[in-house]
């Protein structure tokens, strides 16, 4: 099995441009942190990519930024394709790292919004607007530990 798993890995330049793609419309980023009673807690979240590592805002007192802040582990998934010998994705298990800081929550905010800026009302909000939704808001950074990825189109139709 472990043969098979590397001939459909991505390499690190595949890996971050399938996740610059996917940070566009139709897709959202799996999020899972550990709840106060030791099950995963799983959201979709839109995320930005800054100096290759996923960024993404949560309100300060939502589930997961509580969750995280008890235990930073955070595991993320996003997958593309319809059929099985289209499939691609990528894990990234990590540690998150809980940013306040309001000009980097401000940018996140924008660049995610931007992201998915056809019927968004937040990309089209002016500027002021955004930094009073990003005052009630902080930036979560992804620092991975592991990365899975796959890419099925790699196996030509075989398996």
């Amino acid at each position: 099995m472990a043969k098979r798993r590397n001939e459909i890995a991505m390499t690190p330049e595949e890996a971050e441009t399938f996740l610059q793609e996917c940070s566009k419309p139709g897709h959202s980023l799996e999020v899972a942190s550990i709840g106060p009673s030791g099950y995963p807690h799983q959201v979709a979240m839109w995320y930005t990519l800054i100096d290759g590592k996923i960024h993404f805002t949560s309100y300060a007192k939502a589930q997961k930024v509580l969750n995280l802040q008890r235990n930073p582990k955070i595991s993320c998934m996003v997958e593309k394709g319809d059929r099985y010998a289209e499939l691609r994705g990528l894990v990234i298990e990590g540690e998150a790292e809980i940013i306040d800081d309001p000009e980097t929550v401000f940018r996140v905010l924008k660049e995610s919004s931007a992201n998915h800026a056809d019927g968004n009302p937040m990309h089209a909000a002016p500027d002021e607007q955004k930094r009073k939704v990003a005052s009630k808001r902080v930036a979560i950074k992804v620092n991975p530990v592991n990365v899975f990825s796959w890419d099925h189109r790699k196996l030509g139709g075989s398996y």
